[in-house]
């Protein structure tokens, strides 16, 4: 009987001490780090130039038009698209066309912010729109001179889109169009 009434009394305390409270796991993060921007003018026959990115890789997009061009970026498996046009009184479509763009993605977008672009002194105007979400593109952008020139471009990965895993990609490649939109010269 006393073995019956120890062990009673031990066998809740038993129990009880092993036990560890449940505590919730902190929410990870990708600790992607991607190295700091060097930039250098790149200087083709093409209209224009900019200063891009030495990560970056330069291919031509078209044989028939070497003003197409992409930069790939090996490291993060994705590029930017750019498109050249000469403005032949045809603005008002250039410009319908680039803003359409963008809303061809509202499907999986969760959001769309565009941002104008002036700079009077390199006669730059245009647009930079951010998409956030499983869109296939992160971002794109056009500027133009209003006159003679209208560039384009585009942010792609070569991957599934999956905004959680490429959102430090994409945010690298976004402040990397900023950057050429903002060293873009017409010649």
């Amino acid at each position: 009987m006393k073995l019956r009434k120890i062990l009673f009394l031990i066998f809740p305390v038993l129990i009880f001490a092993c036990a560890d409270d449940p505590k919730p796991k902190p929410k990870g993060f990708l600790a992607l780090e991607y190295p700091e921007p060097e930039y250098s003018r790149l200087d083709i026959n093409c209209p224009f130039s900019f200063e891009k990115n030495d990560i970056a890789t330069l291919a031509p997009a078209r044989v028939d038009n070497p003003c197409w061009l992409n930069l790939e970026y090996g490291l993060m498996n994705g590029s930017i698209y750019l498109t050249y046009q000469e403005v032949n009184n045809n603005l008002d479509s250039l410009l319908r066309d680039a803003q359409k763009l963008p809303l061809q993605h509202t499907i999986k977008a969760d959001a769309i912010e565009g941002d104008i672009y002036t700079n009077d002194i390199r006669s730059a105007y245009g647009m930079f729109y951010e998409v956030s979400g499983n869109a296939a593109s992160q971002a794109q952008f056009y500027v133009t001179d209003s006159t003679n020139h209208f560039l384009t471009g585009s942010v792609y990965f070569n991957s599934l889109p999956n905004y959680d895993s490429i959102a430090p990609a994409a945010d690298y490649l976004k402040r990397d169009i900023r950057y050429l939109m903002e060293s873009l010269e017409w010649k």
